[in-house]
């Protein structure tokens, strides 16, 4: 069997499981696209010689009887989760030495499953902007454009994917870094329920109870694939332990709704809006049933009056250092710093209530829908020397204006998916986010792998191949 840049984790693993083509193969030949993408800085700690150690371990296991379900599959690990040995630095010049003691769980449970890690892909610093530059390895570039950024804060692993370097990648999302990115770059990337993979060890966390360890692939079948590994509870992490439940494909005829701007008076780029009441328009042609039904938030809700959780973690974690040596620091990370460290506890609180607040709000909208469609982003990449676009829809934004769209299903700890759903005029891709009820990861999942046929049949997106493939050298 010929593997390349289209072929995904289902494939590779039934091809180097039933023995028609090697791990160690398949790990060179990513090698090779890997070493060929170097200007992409999508993946920035990379040893061909680790690659190929372990994919042949994967092979002796193999050999030896051992049944592994994702068998050779070349992954890349997002430069904030652990890898043991591995040089892992979260994009701080901090820890631009650091070698973790273990793996992740979420790792380590990919590694069991006979997955090779083949690197590290980049973040932004401590996964804390919306694109994806730091101090230690520069700007990681958009596959299709070089002068666009992909997004962030998992912009290394979406780009990566994205131009076929490696079918899957692990990203973390907070509030919508492994949904944005993939939207920006024509990748799918999915947000579990909060406790259906379990966290740690690891780096502390600015984020609260919200960041997870989130799959990004080129099609939601390797999705499913990668979250039957990942998911399950695990003794050290207590909030772990939730149930999810079973069914592929949940309800025969699911309630739908489709909320163009979530409820929120924000602006939207017109060739996303339009593109995603085509894709809405599709779902209907085949023959689903789609309400316009907007959740109802709690007043005062905006996206910014949740970031004082960001802001004040990043303050209780790195304060100090940054206070001895600014210069070592993002100077935009350093802003959510100072920010964090000039709070009162009144403001901190108000947003972990006001959270607390959008998670029951949620859980009271799934029990009258049981999927929700949204945008993922209200635009399209932007020049990667800018914090965010400068416009949305005719009108001058914020810099975080581009990620309003994701950060809610966080604060509700709901599992969210992000589709690609079509391009602008200038080729750059949009996605469709669906979110279901807390547990329903693998209802959503299969939900998922319907609209994406659809999708897929009506023209408006090729599934399951990169948006940019990266050809051998």
């Amino acid at each position: 069997m010929t593997i390349d840049e289209e072929t995904g984790a289902v494939a590779i693993a039934a091809a180097v499981g039933a023995g028609q083509i090697s791990a160690a193969e398949v790990a060179a030949d990513a090698a090779r696209r890997i070493e060929a993408a170097a200007d992409l800085v999508a993946v920035v700690d990379f040893d061909p010689d680790e690659g190929r150690v372990a994919a042949a371990e994967v092979d002796r296991r193999l050999a030896a009887g051992e049944s592994l379900p994702l068998a050779g599959v070349p992954i890349l690990v997002k430069d904030n989760l652990w890898v043991g040995g591995r040089r892992v630095t979260q994009g701080s010049r901090l820890f631009a030495d650091f070698r973790p003691p273990a793996d992740a769980i979420g790792v380590a449970r990919m590694r069991a499953a006979g997955a090779v890690v083949m690197g590290m892909a980049n973040s932004s610093e401590f996964a804390c902007k919306g694109m994806t530059t730091n101090k230690v390895y520069g700007t990681t570039r958009h596959p299709l454009d070089p002068r666009l950024t992909p997004g962030g804060s998992s912009g290394g692993p979406a780009s990566a994917v994205a131009a076929g370097l490696v079918p899957v990648a692990l990203g973390t999302d907070g509030g919508g870094s492994s949904r944005r990115p993939p939207a920006h770059v024509g990748a799918v990337g999915y947000k579990p329920s909060y406790g259906a993979v379990p966290r740690g060890p690891g780096f502390a966390s600015p984020f609260g109870g919200l960041s997870c360890i989130s799959p990004i692939a080129n099609a939601v079948a390797d999705i499913r694939l990668v979250m039957t590994v990942l998911a399950g509870p695990d003794p050290r992490d207590a909030e772990s332990l939730i149930a999810l439940f079973d069914g592929r494909d949940g309800p025969s005829a699911p309630r739908i709704a489709w909320s163009p701007k979530l409820g929120l008076d924000v602006p939207v780029d017109a060739a996303v809006a339009e593109g995603l009441e085509r894709a809405v328009a599709a779902l209907q042609a085949a023959g689903m049933t789609v309400e316009r039904r907007d959740p109802v938030w709690p007043d005062g809700l905006t996206e910014l009056s949740l970031m004082p959780i960001q802001f004040a973690g990043l303050a209780a974690i790195h304060g100090e250092a940054w206070r001895r040596d600014p210069s070592l620091f993002d100077p935009d990370v350093g802003r959510q710093i100072e920010q964090g460290l000039a709070m009162d506890g009144p403001t901190v609180s108000r947003a972990f209530l006001l959270s607390q607040e959008v998670r029951r709000s949620v859980a009271r909208f799934f029990l009258d829908v049981d999927f929700l469609l949204a945008p993922t982003v209200p635009c399209c990449a932007w020049p990667n020397d800018r914090l965010g676009p400068e416009t949305i829809g005719g009108i001058a934004v914020a810099p975080r204006a581009h990620a309003v769209f994701t950060p809610f299903f966080n604060h509700a700890q709901v599992p969210a998916i992000s589709l690609p759903a079509g391009r602008d005029a200038q080729g750059l891709p949009f996605g469709l986010q669906i979110a279901a009820a807390r547990g329903w990861d693998f209802r959503l999942i299969g939900f998922a792998e319907r609209i994406e046929a659809i999708l897929d049949g009506a023209g408006l997106w090729t599934a399951g191949r990169p948006a940019a493939p990266r050809r051998r050298a």
